[in-house]
């Protein structure tokens, strides 16, 4: 390679970075800068405090960094780019077949904790629309005597979650199957069901981000007329599903406390709490099958 062809292929990396800047903020994305910088760290392979230590005036390869930029400027999610994302402690791979984790859905963690403090319990768990299976993993991450099991409607987002219990190294206590809800069950019944059902109204689909309207399965969000059509199959199910002293904690939606309190009593199950995220907005139902004695 001669050093016209050198140049071409490198630029100091304060330049590309200022570049993938103004072209982020001309694509409205949010923290442009920051998105620039995590770009860049993906591209090279570097740990984030390496690009701090680097100085803006050290030559750096064009690529992958500016086909990284391109896709970010096309609203293209971030974790699609880089092909992972955090939740709770893991690590997980992402791929368009699933929902991107989010920190919202750690709040179905985080009561989980709470109602099941016990972490040497031998808890048998269930997670239905399990996606990546960032629940269900997060979940045996917590209580190493636990075993789960993970479904979802999309044979990519099973072979996904399996993949990621394979790099959790949880593969021995998680299993998962392609099915419609519990449908490929035979009457097994757990201490704790898990869900991030689709719970968007169908009208609202049009308002979300490009990035989720976009790049995520619209069939993982979309919720029905109401946003409620997976509460009432989940509900429904519940007292097939859960051991006699079991809870079931679900994400929710905006302004469905109420919505989700109703299509629980119809189906003889009793919210417990409604737990807010740190948005302060209500984001997960624990939910109890109601006893004979109090029914």
């Amino acid at each position: 390679m001669n050093r016209a062809e050198k140049e071409q292929a490198s630029q100091p990396l304060g330049h590309l970075l200022a570049y993938a800047t103004q072209v982020l903020s001309a694509a409205e994305i949010e923290s442009p800068r920051r998105e620039a910088r995590l770009l860049m760290a993906h591209a090279l392979g570097w740990r984030a405090e390496q690009l701090l230590a680097a100085s803006q005036r050290d030559y750096v390869p064009e690529q992958p960094f500016l086909s990284y930029l391109e896709r970010r400027a096309a609203r293209e999610p971030m974790a699609f780019i880089t092909g992972s994302k955090g939740f709770w402690t893991l690590d997980l791979a992402v791929s368009p077949a699933t929902l991107i984790p989010r920190g919202d859905s750690e709040t179905v963690l985080s009561c989980l904790l709470d109602y099941c403090p016990d972490k040497n319990a031998r808890l048998s768990l269930l997670d239905l629309g399990t996606g990546t299976g960032c629940l269900l993993l997060a979940a045996l991450a917590e209580y190493e005597q636990a075993w789960g099991i993970g479904g979802d409607i999309n044979p990519s987002a099973a072979q996904l979650a399996a993949k990621n219990a394979m790099l959790c190294g949880l593969a021995e206590r998680a299993f998962f199957f392609a099915g419609k809800w519990d449908d490929a069950l035979q009457g097994q019944r757990f201490d704790v069901v898990l869900s991030n059902p689709p719970y968007i109204p169908t009208s609202d689909l049009e308002s979300l981000m490009p990035e989720v309207r976009q790049h995520e399965p619209l069939a993982a969000l979309d919720g029905g007329e109401d946003g409620m059509e997976a509460y009432r199959v989940l509900c429904a199910r519940l007292p097939f599903l859960l051991t006699e002293q079991g809870i079931a904690i679900f994400e929710i939606g905006v302004h469905q406390s109420d919505d989700i309190r109703r299509v629980a009593d119809q189906n003889n199950v009793e919210v417990v709490e409604i737990r807010k995220d740190l948005g302060d907005v209500p984001r997960a139902v624990v939910l109890r099958v109601r006893s004979e004695k109090t029914a």
